[in-house]
Formats: C-alpha cells, structure tokens, sequence
C-alpha cells in the first residue's frame, strides 16, 4: 500500500495558517508517512517561508497528478485569490472567502477520490461571514458541502479524546435540543472513528447535563434520567462499552488518567474546557460522521501573532498524523 494523500487547505490567509503549514512541512517525517498537497496560495506561502525563515519550494500545481510530493518541495494547488499586499492578523472579507474555496477544491476532490483526507488550516468565523459564507465553523461547511445531515466534533489530544452532542449553539437552545436519539448517534459516531483509528473495543464516558449528573433528580428537571440514560442503555444492550450520564468534572479527571478511550460531551464548552488546558498545542479536531476523513488544527487564527513567526506547529502537525492513521490506505500502482 503507498502513503495517503492528504489535502491541507491554508486556511485564512492573515491568520497563522500559512506559517504553520511552512513549520510542519520542514519536518521530514510529514513526507515518509504521506503524500501532502496544499490547496491555497502559493505566493502567501511563501511569503510564510520568509517570516519563519524556511528554505522549502513553494510548487503550484493545478491538481495531485503533477505533484512530486518531496522533502523540501510543498506543493500547492494556487487559487490565486490573495493580492500580495494582504495584511497580517487583520479581518479580511477577501480571506474569508479565500478559505471558504480551499475547503470547497478540497472536498471535490475528496470526493473524487483523488485526495484520501482533508486536515485544515484554521479560518477565522468574522471573516468567513464577511466573505459571504454564514457558516458557524469548519464542521457546518463540510456537512453542507457533502450534504450530510448530521455530524459531530471530535477533539482529540494525547491524553483525552472528546465527542460533542451539540457545538456552536447558546447553552438553553443546547439543552432544548439534547435528546436520547442524538446521544445514541454521536457515541456511535465516536465508537466508529476510534475503531477505524484501531481502538478495538473503545471504552466511553457520557457526561451529564447538570452538576453531579443531576444528582439523581436533585439538581436540574430530570434531564439526565429522560435525555441521556436511554441511549446509553440501550448501546450497552449492543455489546458497546459505555457508562453514564457521569459527573462531567470526575469524567474528565478520569479520562485523562486512561480510564476511557472517549469522553462524550454533552455542550461545547463543556468538552472544549477541559481539552484545552490539557493540550491545546497539540489538539486535533476531527469531523466525524462525513463521508470523508477530515481532522484539523485544535487553535484559531490566532491574529494577535500572525506575521511573526511565533506560531507553533505542534497542532498542525497533531492533525496531520491523525489524517494519515484515519485514512484509507491507499493500492499501490502498478
């Protein structure tokens, strides 16, 4: 089998997307365990290059069939989007748009077959509606532009690995919409992605909504009782090993220490806390539920240091080996 081909889109270009990419694509080990190809702008990357002083190429290509895919040679299929005076770590309109159709080029042709995983650079939301694209987050686009339904947040870190049941909606609107349905479907969702990245028989956690998981009926109106323990019962009637609704503050110190593989949150500060203090330089978030594999920085655009070269790679580089270990392996041609 030969290595994946894994599509890295530059994200918002005034952000810290380009440089992280230059950063991650100085380290060797990228090249002797994929085939990776940006989608972007190759004069932005370079521009990169030149803050964080790498000597790599920059290489436009107009698809995978004319890339090299070789130690010090990034390869980059040019948009041409970005006018070379675009300024550093402030809101662009144009940026926004920018990363909206890196995203788009890179689902084509994961769905083509001709890229075998997505993994992104971050974007920047303000931006992205300013360009035109009122989506919430990198998870909604590639829902709507795979026309899938429903999929979920997984953020992943060296020590916890969590699943969200809802992610960018108010905490009352979280709660109205929390039901056993959706809970039985994202554990589903995370017990798969964990099999697929060959976690045999992954052991979950299922958070509760209220303090103490309610307590048995003393905190909250029952929601533990009517919205969680359902679905959790009948997935362990499946044979699929789950506990909960527990305790979100003991779950996590829990998960951390290695008693579960997967914490299921139920809101998306509630997930997002705790996975941040415990390792955001190297988190990773992966779409899960989508008909093609995609995983992503854990960090934002980080304007405040864009241009400067202090942009750290560690999460880039996270996202891009959770791309290659979830992706399809790939026949080698004959």
């Amino acid at each position: 089998m030969s290595q994946p081909i894994i599509a890295i889109t530059m994200g918002d270009a005034a952000g810290v997307g380009p440089e992280i990419i230059m950063k991650a694509f100085a380290h060797r080990e990228v090249y002797e365990r994929c085939k990776p190809l940006i989608i972007g702008d190759a004069n932005r990357l370079r521009q990169a290059g030149e803050i964080v002083g790498s000597s790599l190429e920059v290489r436009p290509v107009s698809g995978p069939k004319e890339t090299v895919f070789e130690y010090g040679s990034v390869d980059c299929i040019d948009l041409g989007l970005i006018p070379d005076n675009l300024s550093w770590g402030k809101l662009s309109p144009l940026a926004g748009d920018a990363a909206f159709r890196y995203i788009e080029r890179a689902v084509a042709l994961a769905s083509a077959n001709e890229v075998d995983a997505i993994c992104t650079a971050p974007l920047n939301k303000e931006a992205l509606h300013a360009g035109g694209h009122p989506f919430p987050g990198h998870t909604e686009i590639l829902a709507a532009l795979t026309h899938t339904p429903e999929v979920s947040m997984m953020l992943m870190t060296p020590k916890l690995r969590v699943i969200h049941v809802t992610t960018h909606i108010g905490l009352i609107d979280a709660i109205a919409k929390i039901e056993p349905g959706l809970v039985e479907r994202t554990i589903l969702r995370g017990h798969e992605a964990l099999v697929r990245s060959r976690i045999a028989s992954p052991r979950i956690g299922v958070c509760g909504i209220n303090p103490h998981a309610g307590e048995n009926g003393l905190f909250g109106h029952g929601e533990e009782e009517q919205k969680i323990a359902p679905a959790v019962q009948a997935l362990q009637a499946r044979g699929i090993h789950v506990e909960g609704p527990l305790p979100a503050d003991t779950l996590f110190f829990r998960a951390q220490r290695g008693d579960f593989d997967l914490v299921v949150a139920m809101y998306h500060d509630q997930g997002h806390g705790p996975v941040k203090v415990l390792g955001i330089e190297e988190g990773v978030n992966v779409t899960v539920g989508l008909p093609v594999i995609r995983t992503s920085v854990d960090h934002g655009t980080a304007f405040d240091i864009a241009g400067t070269g202090l942009a750290d790679e560690r999460s880039m580089l996270e996202a891009l080996n959770q791309a290659i270990l979830l992706a399809p392996q790939r026949a080698t041609p004959a």
